[in-house]
Parts: structure tokens; sequence; C-alpha cells
């Protein structure tokens, strides 16, 4: 190389390695042709596609099982907890505080050759997943009060009623697992292990009843949430909390929802410290008697759930008219299930499905309250016609929308429709996908199968109180003598209404007529 082409040498090396160096960078431009045209800056941009919401899928809302889910709702309005925001665009990854898995056996120093056998480890590990259960949900409980509700408070960004009506009797619940925890610490050897703790736990599960009113609350704590998410200083604090390492990921409503989740998951703790316990061993007995209490416990919690639930919703329905109101929603103690769907003119719906009623509304913002406004007559599950639509069956409404319309618009129809004299309706229903349909087509067949054989069974009811005298004549029930009752009972009644029972049932299910209904009544 030449001495004087030496300078040219390092000026064309340092070009390319600048070139190298900006096409690390930006690896995106490498495709990118040559313009003239002037380029907006990536932080604008950035900010209008953080405007635009994510696609999501609305699941279906079922209530037959209330506890064992995490209440959710859809709120349109309300931005993407994890859209990017001004503030975070600059701003590092946070290290995520994770909770590591304890295990009984790696946590104290144990002999197991010659000390204990696998059985009875597995045991004492079931016993230790109790109990750093308590310990773990302490944590979160004390997190939430100290992490969201202190200083939300102290900031001005909530008000107090607000997050009274939000944190519910979240404080009343963090001394009650406190006692349980100091019971089993008791109870904890110096080796670690734990020999009885069947009579602590029966001592202990009835203080759980006093989940009944903060579970009750939840629907409500959760739509005040959702709403107040559209306040841009809720929305951003909220933001830093779920970024910050503390929280692991989990936002608030993760922290509120975890009492509900432990509760449900006491029975399957118990009897997996039943299932490693000697029969022989003096906690069986009282295992089991703590397995029965806390069922109980959680099914009479389920039930009062469900009623607050479905007393939320009827609260917030909102008649056009008088003559929309109906006897069966007011009677109604549970909603089955509930969800958003289209019609074939791509009309958004919110149908409730209740126990003896489908009524269909639109979703409205009244007084600053997600409302749900009554789109059509409610119509009765008894003589509501279901049918299961093949894709490609329904066709959109209007020439145009119909015309340019891809294949995904027409999947996943059924309709529901009903005639009583003069009133009919009919309506194409749209869900989100075929697991969506299945759902409700199952929540509705279920629905009409209960009603019907609750019918039935009234009727064979009110039967019952005339029974047949040995001469083959109609006697009233309260004259007949008691060997003539329990004559009929052992001849005939046990064992001829219940197939009938049975047997109407599924003829019920092959026919959706009222006048076939009542014939069928008749022959019963």
């Amino acid at each position: 190389m030449v001495a004087k082409d030496y300078p040219f040498y390092l000026s064309v090396k340092r070009a390319n390695c600048a070139l190298e160096a900006q096409t690390v960078t930006s690896p995106a431009k490498e495709t990118e042709e040559p313009s003239n045209k002037r380029v907006k800056p990536l932080s604008r941009v950035t900010s209008l596609a953080s405007l635009i919401p994510p696609v999501r899928a609305t699941p279906l809302k079922r209530f037959g099982q209330t506890l064992q889910r995490s209440i959710s709702f859809r709120s349109d309005s309300r931005p993407d907890l994890f859209s990017p925001r001004p503030w975070s665009r600059n701003m590092p990854p946070a290290n995520t505080k994770r909770r590591d898995s304890k295990l009984w056996s790696e946590t104290f120093d144990v002999c197991v050759n010659h000390m204990l056998t696998s059985k009875e480890i597995k045991r004492q590990e079931a016993i230790f997943e109790l109990s750093q259960g308590e310990e773990d949900l302490i944590e979160d409980l004390k997190l939430a009060k100290k992490a969201y509700h202190d200083p939300m408070l102290k900031l001005s960004i909530m008000t107090e009623q607000e997050l009274n009506q939000i944190f519910g009797t979240l404080d009343s619940l963090i001394p009650l697992h406190e006692d349980l925890r100091r019971r089993l610490q008791e109870v904890r050897k110096p080796d670690g292990s734990t020999e009885h703790v069947g009579h602590i736990l029966v001592g202990w599960l009835p203080c759980l009843n006093s989940y009944d009113s903060y579970c009750s609350n939840q629907v409500a704590a959760k739509a005040l949430l959702d709403h107040k998410k559209q306040d841009h200083r809720v929305q951003d604090f909220l933001q830093r909390c779920l970024e910050s390492p503390f929280s692991r990921k989990l936002d608030l409503w993760n922290f509120l929802d975890i009492p509900r989740s432990r509760l449900v998951k006491y029975p399957l703790l118990l009897r997996e410290i039943l299932r490693h316990t000697p029969n022989d061993h003096p906690d069986q007995q009282h295992l089991e008697e703590a397995i029965n209490i806390i069922q109980g416990i959680v099914a009479e919690i389920n039930i009062k759930t469900g009623e607050s639930e479905c007393q939320y919703y009827k609260e917030r329905l909102i008649y056009l008219e008088e003559g929309q109101r109906d006897s069966l929603i007011d009677n109604s103690r549970a909603v089955c299930c509930h969800g958003e769907l289209k019609n074939n003119r791509g009309v958004k719906l919110h149908v409730f499905l209740f126990e003896e009623v489908l009524v269909i509304t639109r979703a409205i913002t009244h007084n600053e309250q997600l409302c749900y406004q009554l789109y059509r007559q409610p119509i009765p599950v008894r003589e509501l016609v279901l049918e299961d639509l093949q894709d490609g069956e329904v066709r959109l409404g209007g020439s145009i929308r119909g015309a340019f319309s891809n294949n995904e618009r027409i999947k996943n129809f059924f309709r529901v429709s009903f005639k009583n004299g003069s009133q009919s309706q009919s309506h194409s229903l749209q869900a989100n996908d075929s697991f969506n349909k299945q759902q409700w087509l199952n929540c509705i067949r279920q629905a009409k199968e209960k009603v019907t054989c609750a019918g039935k069974a009234g009727m064979l009811n009110s039967e019952a109180h005339f029974l047949l005298s040995p001469n083959g004549s109609r006697v009233p029930q309260g004259e007949t003598t008691l060997e003539q009752m329990d004559q009929s009972d052992c001849e005939s009644d046990c064992s001829m209404d219940t197939s009938e029972i049975s047997i109407d049932c599924e003829r019920m299910e092959q026919t959706n007529s009222c006048e076939n209904e009542k014939q069928i009544e008749t022959n019963v």
C-alpha cells in the first residue's frame, strides 16, 4: 500500500464501520428504498401505535361455579394495561421479583433414610404447603394495602369511599390468616415436622365464613375498578406498579382476587394431607371433618356470591318501556352466563341468560356507570327455540357489507327465536369463536332442561295430593289412611313417577312446540 493512500484507506474504513454500526442499530432500514420524503420522529410513531387497541376476544362469563373463576369484565373504552406509556418508553426493563417455591425436604435438614417413610415425607410436604401458602397470602394482602391502597389514598388518586368499595373487607382477612399461621407454627417440631393438624383446622375453618361479604362484593369492586381505570391518573399509577419488581407482573385485581382463589384451594390441600395420612393416624377423623366443613362453607359462599352478582346485573338493566319488565327477571337468583355477541348486522349485544329468561341488551354508559339497555322483549327459556346454524348459513345484513365480508364474518352463528301469539322474535347471534359458541349452546340447553324438568316435577307434586283408593277412585291425600299411603308409595309412586319424569324430559328435548308440551303434560 502506498503511503499517500493510507489516509484515504482510514477514511474509507471509518465510513464502513459507521455504516455497519448503523446497520446493527436499525436493521429494518436495510430493506427500505431511498426516499426524499420527510420521516416523522420515532417517538411520535410510537405514541400513535399505542393508541391502537389490540384485538381481544371476549370470553363467555359463566356463573355455574362462581368461586371457581376470577370475575372479569370487558370495557372497550378502557386503555390496555400493557400498551406503552409516554413516561415508560425509555425505561429499562425492571427485574421481576419472583417468588421461589419451597419444599419441606429442602427447607429443613431431615435424614430421610432412617427417620421417615416416603408416605410420611409426602404428608409433611402437604402440611408445609398449607403453612407456606398462608405465609404467601399474608404477604400479598399486606402488599395490596401498602403498595396500592395507602398510596392512592395519600395521593388522592381515589376517594376513601371508592377505595373501600374496591378493597372491601380485605383488612379483616389478614389477622384471620395470621392466626392459622401462628397455630401451625406452634405445633411444628424443632426438626420441622408436624404431627397433628386436623384439630387445628377443625377449630379454625369456621372463621372463613367471614369471606361471605368479601366475595359478594367482588363483582361491584371489579366494575368500579374498571371504571376508574379510565382516569389517566389511576391508569398511570397502576401501570407504574405493574412495571415495578414487587408486583411480579400482577395487576391490582390479581392481588384482590387472591383470597378467593385461596378459599377454593383449601379442599384440595386438605385432601392431599388426608391422602398421605395413615388410616390409624389420629388426624384421619379430624381431617375428614375439616373437609366437610370447608366444602359446606365454600358451597354457601358460592350461592350467596351468585345471588349478589345476579342482583348487581338486575339493578343495572334499563327498560325502555314498562312492558319490558318481566317477573322472571325479578325472581331470578342466579345468572347462568352472560357475554358479548353480535347480530347479523354486526351490532354488539350483551346477552344475559338468567335461570328462566334470556335478556338481550346493549351496553351503555348511564350516570358514569356501565348499564345494559334492553334491546328486545325478554324471551322465556321455556318457550325459547334454539338452532345451531352451520357456518355460511347466515347472510350478513346489507348488500355492501355482505359482498365485502370475509369468511370469518359468517361463522359461529346460532339462532334464538320465540313466538307466542302475535309476539315473535328471531335473533341470529354470532360468538367470537367456535368454543364460545358451544358454551352458549350448552348453557341454553341446560337451562331449558332444568326449566322443563322443574315444571314436570311441580305438576307431579300437585298430582301427588290425590291418591288412588283401592277401588280406583281419586281420593284427596288428607282423607286417606296411613296404610293406603304406605301401600301407594310402595306399589307405584316411587317407581312409576321417576320413570315418567325421565321419559318426559327426553321427549321434551325433541320438540319445541308449546302445543306438544301441553299434550305431554296431559298424558302424564
